[in-house]
């Protein structure tokens, strides 16, 4: 399968994107989710290819596969567990079994309580002990960061509630920052931590209960917790009715439709909240009943199977032309690279291709300014995803979203195009002439033929980022399926959290660094010498 798929990319490699482009496959190699329009067309796919990769979607099972998660089978099999994430947004589906019970009813539940809390919290119905409630601050870290962190950013249009904040690292500077421009009588403070344990999480919660205390005679009333520990958060003085847990089937970085999106509802409302899930759930029923040729997620996976494993492209560029996206690449980071960078499949040998390429991005037109020349005139190709919308929110300003836009469509037309060297030279014919006149065009040559996909919506609403986020989710799951490897474990963030434990008391001088290696013990020294 994967000798076929380079075979096919070597083959066509020299072949020229732009050739291939008429009216009719602009038509062809696009696919609509609803009112969100995937246009692939500017990638080296043609026919041939899109059958060969469809055709390993069957080879791999990935239906069955996605059948299977969506009823609760513990498709997550190093850790035992469902990968149930998708039942956190099933507002109109049936009933979804895990070990023989229905979740749905406390799935449900839950969701009520949120709305009943953020409701309270708006209103200001729950005051804390300084009047109304001004201020959110969420401390999770990871998966209980990024996504409501990015969703909060992203929906800043549609706030009506309290301020929202995040906090999740450990360096002293972050939380000190947010905190400095909150009052502790007016501020609640959310902790998102499954286990209520993860230290860089219960590090900061402890520095924020020790900032509230300062000013708040009962400390525990002003915090929630997203957690299913009802003894830990019980002896960290949070009462039971501002706990909301989740199960072990909800994985961190696919946690924010759930309690860990409480900080967004506080923001933008339940109602708002209940668009963001609706759209995830049009996703999911897309997924699953879409045929292979217009089902996008699988579409969007096969592309970036093509180009990874195919083509060799090792990285892959995130670039929402919307600013309220900017958090999106960052998030993606984790979404895409915790789930499929492994090394393994799922019955533990080796892999015979590489796993899941660098996800990285910046919003334009930003990026265009910095790392944009790399992408077209370096040596490396690196396919790019953009995301656009047709209108902005600032519609006073809808002449400048305009342009926007323009910079948007002429990125991936020029990665396309490209500059050839006789169009460079007529660019400085009238200033160079000779030899200089060749060295300077070469200078101001495109190869072009660089890939890229555009993904566009009318507006980035609730409805919409849930849509894409969970468009994200299912592309992961596919291209896990297809490489054979679980995309729902992360045994990877574990050695380096069970390491730095380790290395605590040897920081703090209470142990010596006797049994580090050389280079570790004189980081150690260099810093105790300093001050650490």
């Amino acid at each position: 399968m994967w000798t076929t798929l380079k075979a096919k990319a070597a083959e066509v490699a020299d072949r020229r994107i732009e050739a291939m482009l008429d009216a009719d496959r602009a038509a062809d190699f696009a696919v609509q989710a609803g009112d969100m329009r995937m246009d692939y067309a500017k990638t080296n796919i043609d026919v041939a290819t899109r059958d060969m990769l469809i055709g390993m979607l069957e080879t791999t099972g990935v239906a069955a596969k996605r059948d299977a998660m969506f009823a609760g089978t513990a498709i997550n099999e190093t850790e035992g567990r469902a990968v149930l994430h998708t039942a956190l947004r099933n507002l109109d589906g049936g009933p979804v079994m895990v070990g023989g019970a229905d979740v749905m009813p406390e799935v449900s539940g839950t969701l009520k309580r949120m709305d009943a809390f953020a409701q309270d919290v708006r209103s200001g119905k729950f005051q804390g002990q300084g009047g109304k409630i001004t201020d959110v601050v969420n401390i999770g870290i990871g998966g209980s960061d990024l996504g409501p962190a990015m969703a909060a950013l992203a929906l800043a249009p549609y706030h009506d509630g309290p301020r929202c904040h995040f906090v999740s690292n450990v360096d002293p500077a972050d939380i000190a920052k947010v905190l400095r421009s909150c009052d502790p009588a007016t501020t609640l403070v959310i902790v998102a931590s499954k286990t209520f344990t993860t230290i860089e999480t219960m590090t900061n919660a402890r520095t924020a209960k020790a900032w509230m205390g300062e000013k708040v005679s009962d400390v525990g009333a002003q915090f929630a917790a997203l957690s299913t520990s009802a003894e830990k958060t019980a002896d960290f003085g949070i009462s039971p009715d501002r706990v909301f847990g989740f199960e072990d089937w909800v994985g961190g970085r696919y946690s924010m439709w759930g309690p860990i999106g409480l900080s967004l509802m506080i923001a933008i409302g339940a109602d708002a909240f209940h668009a963001f899930l609706r759209g995830a759930q049009a996703m999911d029923v897309h997924f699953q009943a879409a045929d292979w040729h217009e089902n996008m997620p699988a579409l969007l996976a096969l592309v970036g199977i093509w180009h990874n494993q195919g083509c060799g492209y090792t990285t892959r560029a995130v670039l929402p032309y919307d600013n309220n996206l900017s958090r999106l690449p960052a998030y993606l980071q984790q979404l895409e690279m915790e789930s499929n960078g492994k090394g393994v499949s799922m019955d533990g040998a080796d892999l015979p291709v590489h796993s899941g390429p660098v996800v990285w991005g910046e919003p334009g037109t930003n990026g265009q300014h910095a790392f944009y020349q790399l992408i077209h005139q370096g040596t490396r190709v690196v396919p790019c995803e953009f995301l656009v919308a047709a209108r902005g929110h600032e519609d006073a300003l809808h002449h400048q979203h305009q342009l926007l836009v323009a910079n948007c469509l002429a990125q991936s037309e020029a990665l396309m195009k490209g500059r050839d060297l006789d169009e460079a030279r007529s660019k400085v014919a009238d200033k160079f002439e000779g030899a200089e006149l060749d060295r300077q065009a070469k200078h101001r040559v495109f190869p072009g033929n660089r890939p890229s996909i555009t993904l566009a919506y009318p507006q980035l609403t609730p409805f919409v980022l849930g849509q894409i986020v969970a468009l994200y989710e299912h592309r992961v799951f596919v291209e896990g399926v297809v490489l054979g490897l679980n995309s729902y474990d992360q045994w990877g963030v574990e050695l380096g959290k069970e390491l730095a434990t380790a290395l605590q008391p040897v920081v703090e001088g209470v142990k010596t660094a006797a049994d580090k290696d050389g280079s570790t013990a004189a980081l150690v020294d260099f810093l105790q010498k300093h001050g650490v």
